[in-house]
């Protein structure tokens, strides 16, 4: 077995790693509103659950060069975003919106994505998710890099609203295998459910 310091590693190296690793990775297609009402969207694999008191959720959003995405200024300024969960119905949609367009270009208008009026939220959904949650933020963190150039930013945000399609929803639980969720793996690599299996928690 190898046995490697990260510190020797470049960051590339390290982001190889990790990405090799941790797998799968569930995925946040995060839709959120700029101040001059462009409907930007974007998929995120560092991301997962916090705490169900309240319900909060987080998303880690890479900078470039310290400078933030569209998705972490957009929350940042208006509060305000939609976590979508990819599933095998639209999952190349969503990975056209990880494309490098302006601010002012709309990724959803790229991809030919459908919008929803959200209830809770001035941010608009993504109408072929099955499952999307409404959110206000709850925290942004700067992480990593330098005090002048952050590496990442930790979007912690309150879920506020749940949307759910009728035919995944069995008595206040998630069909799973009706979703047909889709993971992040390394690369350009993407895994579909698979095997489902049982274990007894021990007492």
């Amino acid at each position: 077995m190898k046995s490697i310091d990260p510190q020797n590693l470049s960051i590339k190296e390290n982001y190889k790693f990790l990405t090799g690793s941790i797998i799968p990775r569930p995925i946040a297609f995060v839709s959120t509103l700029s101040t001059d009402g462009v409907l930007n969207a974007a998929p995120f694999s560092y991301f997962n659950a916090l705490t169900s008191n309240p319900p909060l959720i987080a998303i880690s959003i890479g900078r470039k060069d310290g400078v933030q995405k569209d998705t972490s200024r957009n929350a940042e300024k208006t509060g305000e975003f939609v976590v979508h969960i990819p599933d095998e119905t639209y999952i190349e949609a969503v990975n056209q919106t990880a494309a490098n367009i302006k601010p002012d270009e709309s990724e959803v208008e790229l991809a030919k994505l459908t919008t929803v009026e959200s209830v809770k939220v001035k941010v608009p959904g993504i109408a072929e998710s099955r499952i999307r949650m409404e959110c206000v933020v709850e925290s942004i963190i700067p992480l990593g890099g330098t005090p002048d150039h952050p590496a990442t930013d930790l979007l912690i945000g309150k879920v506020v609203q749940y949307h759910i399609a009728d035919d995944l929803y069995d008595d206040g639980k998630i069909d799973a295998e009706k979703l047909k969720p889709v993971g992040r793996l390394a690369g350009s690599n993407y895994v579909k459910l698979g095997e489902i299996f049982s274990l007894e928690r021990p007492q």
